[in-house]
């Protein structure tokens, strides 16, 4: 497999602008309705490329398939310093790994911000979003998700247990994001927002409010 086809995982939406899924091991069904364990089994995965780096964004290799998938990813680094980010700690997954198999690259793969990727840490929600402003691009990890037959959300409020805001809250602090000409929002959990991504955030957030 060359470089220019995709494995069937990923969804290349843009040039240089790819997502993937995978199956997370540790899913297991069923759920309580909007419990802390209520999330899909396909989790996604964020590839960026820039002329002179690849960030990497919360990467979980897939299950099947992986090291046809390694190959694939090793010609679209193609030799360029690789960043592995992280959006909330939970989604380290195969950071350890890929950070290992391109250690000859760069000198610190993990949470290297590169030029062209902008984090917006949420205060007191515990993750960390990426902004992508030549993409017009917005990535989430778990504080954002897309709800199948109803679209961009907030997490449910059993997601936010353990830090320091409610949904009310999470609501606010994502309220600068507003200024953003968001055109995408990759989450984890759940299909992208691929077109009026800032519209999309802006009825997540009042509707978190309401």
């Amino acid at each position: 497999m060359n470089a220019s086809s995709h494995p069937r995982e990923v969804l290349e939406i843009l040039p240089g602008l790819m997502r993937w899924t995978a199956p997370h091991p540790a899913w297991s069904p069923p759920a309580e309705p909007a419990s802390s364990e209520d999330w899909g089994e396909m989790v996604g995965s964020v590839l960026y490329e820039q002329p002179d780096v690849v960030t990497i964004i919360d990467p979980l290799l897939p299950s099947l398939g992986r090291e046809g998938f390694l190959r694939w990813l090793d010609g679209r680094v193609a030799g360029r310093p690789v960043s592995i980010l992280t959006t909330i700690h939970w989604h380290r997954r195969d950071r350890e790994q890929l950070a290992k198999r391109y250690s000859a690259n760069t000198t610190k793969a993990w949470n290297a911000i590169p030029a062209g990727v902008k984090p917006r840490p949420l205060r007191g929600a515990g993750e960390t979003l990426f902004w992508l402003p030549a993409v017009s691009t917005l990535v989430a990890g778990d504080r954002l998700i897309v709800v199948a037959g109803v679209g961009l959300r907030l997490c449910p409020q059993s997601w936010l247990e353990d830090v320091h805001v409610n949904r009310p809250g999470l609501a606010e602090v994502l309220g600068p994001l507003l200024e953003l000409p968001i055109e995408r929002v990759l989450v984890s959990h759940g299909e992208p927002v691929l077109h009026d991504g800032r519209a999309a955030l802006a009825h997540a957030i009042a509707e978190a409010r309401s």
